[in-house]
């Protein structure tokens, strides 16, 4: 289900625009509709009010947790099952934080990474995105939603703007805690910046090398890690939020002084931080988590020449929990629908 399906069957029933941004930000918000001083019956068509109830179930079925796995920094992996008996993995994270997938699996392939193991089944609505958003304030405040979990946003790029758009208009998040996460698309940054509501961004660059690029990210857009880091300056410069560069941090692959030095020649002066985030490994890939005390040098290191560095642990390590584990432990359907 799509927003814009949702405000088209509410404007048929007689709601004005209003009326429609009334409803979904309650649901958004995961408010009462009777909240405040106006009741329903004060301010929506009689025939919205009488379709509230089925709708109200509709949505709540978009998105259901199948199975909760907490760890010790305060973040939880979700697996949350869609209507169609599809799953994808929601992680609510420290300080009122929440990753939500925008595709169930991904077509980019990364070699390190288990959720484009089986390739893309298919895009996430915009209604499915936002309805983990709402699991997730059931269970916690959320006041920053990234879309860093399974799929590659700028792949499903109408149904993750729709989300946007909502999220920072009527979900009460800031729009600089939005966060869209990609490995770079010149099409996703040109629809980024014509939008009302511009997420903060952060591209997915895990080695200055050109040829590893294309090794370790095999069906990303053939942009060069100069190229993607000249698209991402442009967009921090008109939008004011310093792009979020991430590194996947993998031991003997992209952790030599070689890179260490290219990247310092990248980013030093830029409008960016480099978030390093060691490996997590995962059984049956050839990748390994360097150790935390490497990683610390490689990030005071990189800070210590001019390079805003923030390491940062992936979450999930006791649970096995990187991104993709979770869904491809239970199988790719986990609840079987009959049509």
């Amino acid at each position: 289900m799509r927003i814009e399906a949702i405000r088209a069957r509410l404007a048929s029933l007689g709601a004005l625009p209003e009326h429609g941004a009334r409803v979904l930000r309650d649901w958004v918000q995961g408010a009462p509709h009777d909240r405040g001083r106006r009741r329903p019956a004060d301010y929506l068509p009689k025939a919205v009010r009488e379709a509230l109830p089925a709708l109200d179930l509709e949505l709540a079925d978009l998105a259901r947790v199948l199975s909760e796995h907490p760890a010790a920094d305060g973040s939880a992996r979700l697996l949350v099952g869609l209507a169609d008996g599809q799953a994808v993995e929601t992680v609510l994270l420290p300080r009122d934080g929440v990753c939500v997938s925008s595709q169930v699996g991904c077509a980019v392939g990364c070699q390190f990474c288990m959720t484009g193991r089986d390739g893309l089944l298919r895009q996430v609505t915009s209604g499915e995105i936002v309805a983990q958003v709402v699991l997730a304030r059931r269970l916690r405040p959320v006041r920053k939603v990234v879309f860093m979990g399974m799929g590659e946003p700028a792949h499903n790029l109408d149904n993750v703007l729709e989300a946007i758009e909502l999220l920072g208009i009527e979900g009460n998040i800031a729009h600089k805690n939005l966060v869209f996460s990609t490995v770079g698309d010149p099409r996703a940054f040109e629809r980024l910046l014509a939008g009302r509501v511009k997420p903060a961004l952060a591209l997915s660059l895990h080695t200055t090398k050109p040829a590893l690029r294309a090794e370790l990210l095999p069906r990303a857009p053939r942009l060069s890690p100069q190229e993607l880091i000249a698209f991402g300056e442009r967009y921090a410069r008109q939008t004011g939020y310093p792009i979020q560069y991430q590194w996947t941090l993998l031991e003997g692959v992209n952790d030599g002084q070689d890179e260490l030095d290219n990247i310092v020649a990248l980013l030093r002066g830029k409008y960016a931080i480099l978030n390093m985030i060691p490996y997590n490994t995962i059984d049956g890939l050839a990748f390994r988590r360097p150790s935390w005390e490497r990683a610390r040098e490689i990030a005071a290191h990189l800070h210590g020449r001019g390079v805003l560095t923030k390491l940062r642990d992936s979450a999930g390590q006791e649970v096995d929990g990187g991104c993709g584990q979770l869904r491809a432990r239970a199988g790719r359907m986990i609840v079987l629908k009959q049509a």
